[in-house]
């Protein structure tokens, strides 16, 4: 099932235009693979632990994609993927604090008191 947030985004790996469909899902299939190479670098002993949720949550990424890669480039799509995701949230963060500055200039205007006439009569 996909996600409601769904952005698709054309590109290219080894020459071959693919388009990548971004969803929720894969945001955090991403985060997770990043934390298994994490893992697999900081204890280099576990990697025969980790080496198969590396090479499954790797399949379910490559899923994202059409039309399908070969295993010759999975490799350069996992780049690709995960320099698109690093994008589009660096983009996205960017839009968020974007709203909340406008947000606050918001509020802040609508807490202020409006001046007032300066009316003098004479009399």
């Amino acid at each position: 099932m996909k996600s409601a947030n769904m952005i698709s985004q054309e590109i290219t790996v080894n020459g071959k235009k693919l388009r990548l469909t971004m969803t929720d899902q894969l945001l955090m299939d991403v985060r997770r693979l990043k934390a298994l190479y994490n893992a697999a670098y900081e204890d280099p002993e576990s990697f025969e632990e980790v080496s198969s949720a590396i090479s499954n949550t790797i399949n379910q990424i490559a899923t994202a994609v059409e039309p399908s890669v070969s295993d010759s480039d999975l490799d350069g799509l996992i780049q690709s993927i995960m320099k698109a995701v690093d994008e589009k949230t660096k983009e996205t963060e960017a839009a968020k604090a974007k709203h909340m500055e406008d947000a606050a200039k918001s509020a802040k205007k609508a807490t202020k008191p409006a001046a007032k006439s300066a009316k003098k009569s004479k009399k």
